[in-house]
């Protein structure tokens, strides 16, 4: 059973934004049943200001896929073409609190549906479709996985895009590898490529926190706490969840041990905090959510 924030619930049982758009602007569909999971998406834009007026999903899938497309829909609608597409992955997970690891997969759906319908229009309207835009990650490069028909193309773009380090977390964000295994050695190949890559080039600066978006800064919390703050909590049976961000104070709740350990309100201070002020911002503070 997947633990899902409540937020995912939300969107899996109340789900914004389901059905179609008749006389839709732009309509995109992603993924395949036969793979598991499938996101079709329709939009009414506004020709004078570029603005999407109305969005509809119809999603084949799991409560993360329903979910993900739901959160994408909140986000897109009433914003210009240009910013729905900037939206990454990271965001829509960030608006669901938090997606598991392993359903990580069902964002990059969203993201790539939405890339998708914004190319569509574009393409009926004689606009320019951006590089960014045009490129399919589905049939540009050399099939990796045959089982999902996962491309080399996409599986650098997604380990890029979100920092991915193992072959756990490629098969989680992109199917590839979850089925027979025969190309794990081929993706692990893209990722040596990528950390050499890497290792080359100077390391990048801290971004300013106060400049971010709330939802830019929500993603930097969540990277930090997966990277820096789960890892030690679940060495003694704990883990953490990020309910939300009011300002600076960021709204936590401690799973497992960590949740009835008596010593719960000094892990918040001396390890969360800690970190966060370290990582991301001198200014956070931490408070539990029961």
């Amino acid at each position: 059973m997947w633990k899902y924030t409540e937020k995912v619930m939300d969107h899996f049982m109340n789900p914004r934004n389901v059905g179609e758009i008749k006389d839709a602007d732009a309509v995109a569909e992603v993924g395949n049943v036969s793979c598991g999971d499938a996101l079709k998406i329709f939009l009414k834009v506004d020709d004078a200001t570029q603005t999407i007026t109305d969005v509809k999903f119809k999603t084949f899938g799991c409560a993360s896929a329903i979910a993900s497309s739901s959160a994408l829909t909140e986000l897109v609608k009433g914003k210009t073409l240009e910013e729905a597409a900037k939206i990454t992955n990271k965001e829509i997970a960030a608006v669901l609190g938090e997606l598991p690891e392993e359903k990580m997969h069902c964002s990059v759906m969203g993201m790539e549906a939405m890339q998708a319908a914004i190319a569509d229009y574009k393409k009926k309207h004689g606009m320019e479709v951006t590089e960014e835009l045009a490129d399919n990650d589905d049939h540009e490069g050399r099939i990796i996985c045959k089982c999902f028909g996962v491309t080399d193309t996409k599986i650098r773009r997604v380990v890029m895009e979100n920092n991915l380090t193992t072959l756990e977390q490629v098969t989680s964000y992109t199917k590839a590898g979850g089925a027979c295994g025969m190309c794990l050695d081929q993706i692990q190949e893209i990722l040596d490529g990528i950390t050499r890559e890497k290792q080359e080039k100077p390391a990048e600066e801290k971004p300013d926190f106060d400049s971010l978006t709330p939802v830019k800064k929500v993603i930097l919390i969540q990277e930090i706490i997966d990277k820096e703050i789960r890892p030690a909590l679940m060495k003694d049976g704990g883990d953490i969840e990020l309910i939300d961000l009011d300002g600076t104070v960021v709204k936590a709740r401690l799973r497992g041990v960590c949740a009835s350990c008596p010593n719960a309100k000094l892990t918040l201070k001396k390890l969360v905090q800690s970190k966060l002020n370290e990582f991301v911002s001198p200014a956070l503070t931490v408070e539990e959510v029961k």
